[in-house]
C-alpha cells in the first residue's frame, strides 16, 4: 500500500544550516559577491552549507565554491568523508556535469512510419 506524506513549502529548507533568507541570498548571488556574503557566516556553518548545497543537483557547483572557502579540517570534522571529497573537489577547476546526449542525425524525422513508396498495405 502506498502512503502519501504531506509536503509543505518549508520542508526543503528544514535541513539547511542557515535561515532560508540567507540561503536565498547565497543562491541568488553572483560569484564575485559570494565571498562578502560568506564573511558573516562562521566557518563551521559555512562547511555545513557547502555540503547541503552540494547535495542538491541545482546548487551542486555553488556548494563546491563555498567549500573552497573552508579549511580541510572543518570540512572533515562536520560531514566526514563527504567533506573530505568536497574539499578535494573545491581545490580543482570545476567541470560541469555532462549529460549523455545523442549525436544529431543528418536524416530528417519522418512522421510517415515505415511506409515505403511502391508498396501497398
Amino acid at each position: 500500500m502506498n502512503r502519501a506524506y504531506p509536503i509543505t513549502i518549508d520542508d526543503p529548507a528544514a535541513d539547511c544550516p542557515v535561515a532560508s533568507e540567507v540561503q536565498g541570498w547565497i543562491i541568488a548571488s553572483e560569484a564575485k559577491m559570494l565571498p562578502s556574503l560568506l564573511e558573516g557566516i562562521r566557518e563551521a556553518t559555512r562547511a555545513r552549507v557547502a555540503v547541503y548545497l552540494y547535495s542538491r543537483s541545482h546548487t551542486h557547483e555553488l556548494g563546491i565554491r563555498i567549500a573552497a572557502a573552508c579549511e580541510r579540517q572543518m570540512l572533515q570534522r562536520l560531514p566526514g568523508l563527504v567533506g573530505d571529497a568536497l574539499h578535494d573537489l573545491s581545490r580543482k577547476p570545476y567541470a560541469a556535469a555532462s549529460f549523455a546526449t545523442r549525436p544529431v542525425s543528418s536524416k530528417g524525422i519522418s512522421l510517415g512510419g515505415s511506409y515505403q513508396a511502391g508498396t501497398q498495405a
